[in-house]
């Protein structure tokens, strides 16, 4: 049996949730620069609730900007509508919504799943075949576990699973963290739009950040290196 170590994880990229869209005429101006300024991998499309027909529209819309530019367009729940409007997937909301969502989105489009309170919960959305699981979003009463917590939750994650983990981030200081904890995708959204210096600086520099942060995971991993051993961060199995 060979003893090679695995490669190395691929440094994680963002997933850009949007504000809660109303008029998408705005955003569809701004996503081209923003989705070139920085490794953007995916966008959460947060629709505000109206009518199916509205929110298809406003789909329609932003879906050309966001896949034209490489990135995938997933919808913020509403995964009836997900097809009629041409994006490529959506993210859900507990177990209950993936195991409703999931036979009419795969195996051609995403189905994304968040609300994963314990580490059951995640593993059994893993079971169900769930494209991602995030960690660290808030709650409908607005509450969310602690940084460390959320950290902690997706360095057990990448050791020991094959689909992708999304941390969610609410600063930059996050998106290093659970990019260094092990998050193969790292979702920002609020912190980006309030930025005083636009969306793009801010994208930009989460974007530094989390590079940042995988690159010095991989010099704590590497035998040669000199960080102390709590610096580490596990290979994900391939």
């Amino acid at each position: 049996m060979s003893n090679k170590p695995p490669p190395p994880r691929p440094a994680p990229r963002l997933y850009l949730a949007t504000p809660i869209v109303d008029d998408p005429a705005r955003l569809v101006a701004d996503l081209p620069g923003l989705l070139a300024s920085a490794d953007v991998a995916a966008v959460l499309l947060r629709l505000k609730e109206t009518d199916q027909r509205t929110m298809i529209s406003r789909i329609k819309a932003l879906a050309p900007p966001v896949q034209k530019a490489g990135a995938a367009l997933l919808v913020d729940g509403h995964p009836d509508i997900v097809a009629r409007g041409g994006a490529d997937g959506a993210h859900l909301t507990g177990l209950a919504a993936l195991e409703e969502a999931a036979p009419s989105l795969k195996p051609d489009r995403i189905a994304g799943v968040g609300g994963l309170a314990t580490r059951h919960d995640s593993m059994s959305a893993g079971e169900m075949g769930a494209d991602y699981v995030l960690f660290g979003e808030p709650d409908e009463k607005g509450q969310r576990p602690s940084s460390q917590a959320i950290a902690e939750r997706l360095d057990w994650w990448a050791e020991l699973f094959e689909p992708p983990c999304v941390g969610f981030a609410t600063s930059l200081e996050e998106a290093h963290d659970f990019a260094a904890s092990g998050a193969d995708f790292v979702l920002v959204g609020d912190f980006i739009w309030a930025d005083p210096r636009g969306p793009k600086a801010a994208l930009v520099e989460a974007d530094a950040a989390i590079r940042k942060a995988h690159a010095t995971a991989l010099a704590g991993q590497d035998p040669a290196s000199q960080e102390p051993a709590g610096q580490e961060h596990g290979q994900r199995p391939t």
